[in-house]
This record gives C-alpha cells, structure tokens and sequence, in this order.
C-alpha cells in the first residue's frame, strides 16, 4: 500500500515515532470582574450611581488632556474658560467642560414604556439597531448638576455612545444648545510591561524554545439537536495532535493554551407553550420549565472539555446563551455543569485568587489575565453588539469586521469595556466602583462571537500597542484563530467537511 500523507501504510519494525511535548503556559489571571458572592450581591441599588463613579473616575483623566490640548485656545481675541458644570455653561461664553455623553434614541428601548404597557400587550422583540435615518438622535452631555445638549458637525466625526466620558469646547447658543468646536476622549491608558506581574523577564526566555502560540475560539454552539459533533472531533483532533502530519503535529505540540470566547452552548429556547382556551400561561416557578431544559448540550461540551484537558489547559468565559447569570459581569459558568472537566480546576471555587489556578478555568465575561506574559482583555461580543445598535458605520449591512474593529478601538480609548452599561446593556448595579473602567490597557483585545474574523493593531500616544482580533463563531465558520506568542501575529485554521453535493457539476 502507498503511503498517503504518512498514513495508511504499514508499521516497519524500523519505524521511529518523534515524539511532541506540549509547550507549557505561563498563566496569571485577574479577578476583575467577579462580583460580591451570597447576601452580599444586592440589585436594590439606583444604576444611576455607576455613570457618577464613571465619571468620578474618569473625568481627571480627560480634564488633563483637554487641558493640554485646550490651554492656549481661542477665538477673536477670546480665551477658552474651564467649566466645572454643566449647568455652569453660559450663553456666549467660550469655554470647555466634561461630563457623560447620553443619546436620546427614537428606537432605543424605554423601561417606563415597557411597564406601563406589559399588562396590555406582548413585549416587542429586542431591536437590531437603535439607529433610524428618520429619527434625529438627540446627543446630550450629563453630569450631577444637569444636562446639556450638543449640537455641530463635529460630532459626526467622533464616535459617540451612551456612558462615554467626553470633554467637549465650544459655546452655547441662542436655542440653549452647546455648539461643539472639539471633542477630547480619555485616550489608551497606561500599559504594563511584559512579565511585569510574573517572577521570570523577557531576558530569561529561551531563544531556542520553539514559538508558541495561544489558540482562541469562540461560539462552539453545542447543541443537542444538531449534528454538530464532526466539526468538533475535527478541532479536537487538532489541537490533540491526532491522525496529522508531523508538521502538523509539531505545530499542535507549540500551542500552549486554549481560549473559549463564550457561547459553547447552542441558542435553543424552542416554542413558546401554547395557549389553551385562550388562557394565559401560569408563571413558571422562579422562571424555570424542566420539562424545556435539554442536559445534552452541556455534557456534550463536558465531554469535550475532558477530552482536551489531560493535553492542553483551556480557559472558558461565560457567553449570552451559556448557563451563567444574563447580567454582565457573567460569573463563570459553575463547575457543577462539568462533572468530568472540573477535576482539572481549581480545588477553592469561592476564593480563586488565593489558589494557583488549575488547567481548567472557568472565568467571567469580561476577561483579563496574563497569558505567556502579555495582558490579555476580552469578552464574549456582549457590548460590541450593543454599540454597535448606536451607530451607523457604512458597509454592506452597516455592521462588518472594520466597523467592529473601530468599536474596539474606541473602546480602549474610551477606557470603558461596557459604555452602554446600564442603559440598553444588562450589567449589576456596582455602588463602589465602575468595574468596566478599563485601568491598564492590554496588550491582546479580543471579541467573541463575531460574523467574522478581523484583526489590527492601534498605537497610543505614550507607545501603546495593542493587537485586536474578532473571533468568529466556530460553529458558522470552522475557524480557530492561533496567536503567536511572541509577535503577537495571528493566523486562522479553518475546519471543514467535505460535502459532495455542493461540488460544482454536482
């Protein structure tokens, strides 16, 4: 028999095998996001309170860079004044000040409206997009004291949602608008150095170790009614280094972790329970129907899991259609859902941090920690879809991979990972602080979910760099996204099976 590949030939006594060890990882994650546990975790508390933390936090940081960039400004002979409130803006008077930018949206949802009208009729479906061409945005500027609204061009060419801190130049007019001249942002924040939270330095690398590289993937979408298991034998044949090519062996050996972007578990709500004789419905107890609920889909994913383990560690992040709270910051998924899996955890589940983190790490959504020394951010593509509802960025349908990439972007130099949160985005009333203010900018950004895969990289003005990568979804596409640990180079490993009938002549 001829060989194929280095397959299906027969074994030689003479035969020698190479042999391939897994490349190790060096993991640190960070506990950002993690909420207050038992009595502790409240949602009595006013939302109202995470703009005013936000803004408290941000608005000296956006202060300093107006200030540098606005000192010596001025118009006909008059110098641009610093204003310390909203309310303190006179008409005339050129000045400049900083407060929380809100859009009043014709088709942004309203929660009056909704519980003034759930007893009378069915709640709409969610909305695609706030967006309408007919309807004029109303873009206003808040802080403690008021509101101001804003007028001029210059807000076209800045991209602008809900819960960005902005400071803003110019002067109001005759109708009470604030005519805006300039608009300033945060801008990246500060980065840390590679190896900056670990023992060992760049200096201590061996130059001889092969390049590692750090698979991402997201949207699996294991479902218990579709045959999706093919494609995920393929993937797991991969990354196990199984029935490959030495070549390919050897590149599966130089992955040394596994990131799972959210939504592992398929979207599968099924029908809604019919109407009898014109009755509505009785409420389910505390939300729950166990005659709906399938165990198919998350022991298949266990199963999965298991298997990858014994060879690789993984990192999984709660999504929107995984069992974990629909609330960001989703908590991770509970170790009970992976009965086989969650050997290879962590043995203290309530206080993590105070433990090295096993092979399995359950973790939320967002994301960060440090993976083979860089800074890695990232969620599950929860707020980039809800920003994305705001804006209207060109292209075929409006939303594709450059718009997202500029989302991205913005987000970073916004130093907000959730803007919109808590006004169209679900999120936990934090009274504290506002834990989706971005502090340390990463090195790696990443978004999960996504119709398909993109990636750039941004500079910041005090040298700055960060990669950003949209992860497309496994299940649509077949793609896993391999990220080079040293260059931050990203490549794609796309998963396919063959189909005669969509072969052309067929």
């Amino acid at each position: 028999m001829a060989p194929v590949n280095g397959l299906l030939r027969p074994w030689q006594k003479e035969d020698k095998f190479a042999e391939h060890r897994r490349v190790s990882s060096s993991y640190n994650p960070l506990y950002s996001y993690r909420t207050a546990r038992g009595q502790a975790k409240q949602y009595l508390q006013q939302f109202a309170d995470m703009y005013f933390l936000r803004l408290a936090k941000l608005k000296p940081v956006v202060e300093e860079v107006a200030e540098a960039d606005w000192e010596d400004f001025e118009i006909a002979g008059e110098k641009a004044q610093r204003v310390e409130r909203v309310l303190d803006v006179r008409q005339g008077q050129l000045c400049w000040v900083v407060g929380t930018i809100y859009m009043d949206m014709p088709l942004k949802p309203n929660i009056l409206e909704d519980i003034s009208k759930e007893h009378w009729v069915a709640g709409p479906p969610p909305r695609h997009s706030y967006f309408s061409v007919d309807g004029e945005a109303q873009v206003m500027l808040e802080d403690e004291s008021g509101r101001l609204r804003l007028t001029g061009a210059m807000l076209k060419n800045n991209l602008l949602v809900t819960g960005v801190i902005v400071a803003v130049l110019g002067t109001e007019n005759s109708n009470g608008d604030f005519e805006v001249l300039d608009v300033h942002i945060p801008d990246l924040a500060k980065q840390p150095s590679r190896w900056e939270r670990e023992e060992e330095t760049e200096t201590k690398m061996d130059v001889d170790q092969p390049r590692k590289k750090i698979a991402l993937v997201s949207g699996l979408g294991i479902s218990g009614t579709e045959a999706d298991t093919l494609t995920l034998s393929l993937l797991s044949e991969f990354l196990l280094g199984e029935s490959l090519e030495d070549d390919d062996r050897e590149q599966a050996s130089n992955i040394s972790r596994l990131i799972i972007a959210g939504n592992s578990i398929a979207s599968d709500l099924g029908d809604p329970p019919a109407i009898e004789d014109g009755k509505k419905p009785s409420n389910r107890k505390y939300g729950y129907d166990a005659a709906a609920y399938n165990p198919t889909p998350t022991a298949h994913l266990d199963q999965f899991l298991a298997e990858l383990l014994p060879s690789i560690p993984i990192t999984i992040m709660s999504g929107e259609q995984d069992p974990a709270n629909s609330s960001l910051p989703q908590q991770p998924i509970h170790p009970a859902m992976f009965p086989h899996a969650r050997a290879y955890s962590s043995a203290n589940i309530a206080e993590p941090e105070e433990e090295e983190p096993g092979w399995f790490d359950s973790v939320t959504n967002p994301w960060e920690g440090d993976v083979d020394g860089w800074r890695f951010m990232g969620n599950s593509g929860q707020p980039v879809d809800d920003i994305l509802k705001y804006i209207d960025l060109g292209g075929p349908d409006g939303k594709g991979a450059e718009g997202r990439l500029e989302v991205m972007a913005s987000m970073l130099r916004w130093r907000c990972g959730a803007p919109t949160a808590p006004d169209t985005l679900w999120c936990y009333p934090f009274q504290d602080r506002d834990q989706f203010v971005i502090e340390e900018c990463p090195h790696v950004f990443f978004v999960g979910n996504q119709p398909r895969f993109d990636t750039t990289t941004i500079d910041g003005p005090s040298g700055q760099k960060v990669r950003l990568i949209t992860i497309p979804r496994f299940h649509e596409t077949g793609e896993l996204v391999l990220l080079d640990s040293e260059t931050l180079e990203v490549e794609i490993v796309k998963f396919d099976v063959h189909d005669p009938d969509q072969m052309d002549g067929s």
